[in-house]
């Protein structure tokens, strides 16, 4: 069903022979109505007696029709929040289509549904679609009390920044979980690596501030590794490692100065790299299982 979120709702009501408060009248039971609150128990009565078919899809567009000016005043007490009212808009009425269709007439009046149910549709949309990163429930919660302290504590014009220990005071958390909410105060959207960070011809942009994988890393890993295995070899064995990998000789040259053949140094550089590589593996899987 498609939702014609263009319709707004008038800035000031119609003229109109009621009563001045007549928008605001009051139902039974001291419920405060509002002037986008229509009488539309009948058609919801009808609603529930109709099978799915044409006629119940028309019956339950015009209650979504009816009520659609109540989805967007709702939808505007979110502005200002980083949202476009359009977006919220169709985010309220996402919530007014899932009480017309939740709603049972027998349990009390619609609106008394409607309200929490869109509103919740609203609330569950900046918590789930707005942030740009996944952020944990506990520092969204922190995030919208910091915000309601700020603006209870600046409503007196002239009334100065609040500082941590103000926020604190009046929330009634600590400095640390303060200090959370304002980080994430301002987090629904991330900067882009190509970012510019300095305005200057030599500019440099974010992803140049950041750290790259050190390859030495690797080497101080596997040379701590080896260390046990080596000591462990037999003493020729180390001296031909030794000539190999860190003279550069050739094994032809080995040969001749051990007075044995190539063939018998390259049998012994094989199994000689092959314990040690053992023995580091092993001593890895150890410590993995100690930890």
């Amino acid at each position: 069903m498609l939702i014609d979120s263009s319709t707004d709702r008038p800035d000031t009501p119609a003229p109109t022979t009621a009563a001045p408060d007549a928008a605001t009248s009051t139902a039974a039971g001291g419920r405060r109505r509002h002037d986008d609150a229509p009488e539309t128990a009948a058609l919801f009565s009808r609603l529930a007696s109709l099978d799915d078919g044409p006629e119940r899809d028309a019956v339950r567009d015009e209650l979504v029709t009816a009520w659609l000016p109540m989805a967007h005043r709702i939808a505007g007490r979110f502005r200002d929040r980083g949202e476009s009212v359009e977006d919220l808009r169709q985010v309220a009425a996402l919530g007014l289509v899932k009480a017309v269709d939740r709603f049972d007439p027998d349990r009390g009046a619609f609106e008394s549904y409607a309200v929490p149910t869109i509103t919740g549709e609203v609330k569950r949309h900046f918590r789930d679609r707005m942030w740009a990163l996944r952020v944990p429930r506990r520092v969204q919660e922190l995030r919208n009390k910091v915000r309601i302290a700020r603006r209870d504590l600046t409503q007196t014009p002239g009334s100065p920044e609040p500082t941590p220990a103000d926020l604190a005071r009046h929330t009634g958390l600590t400095e640390e979980e303060v200090a959370a909410g304002l980080e994430a105060l301002e987090s629904f959207s991330t900067l882009s690596l190509d970012a510019e960070m300095s305005p200057d011809d030599d500019g440099y942009s974010l992803a140049d501030t950041l750290g790259a994988s050190d390859a030495s890393y690797d080497v101080v890993v596997d040379r701590e590794s080896a260390k046990e295995g080596l000591r462990r070899l037999p003493e020729r064995e180390r001296t031909i490692l030794y000539m190999r990998f860190f003279e550069d000789m050739t094994q032809s040259r080995i040969a001749d100065q051990l007075g044995i053949s190539q063939m018998h140094v390259s049998r012994l550089i094989s199994r000689s790299c092959a314990r040690v590589r053992a023995d580091a593996m092993g001593g890895r899987m150890r410590g993995a299982r100690s930890r």
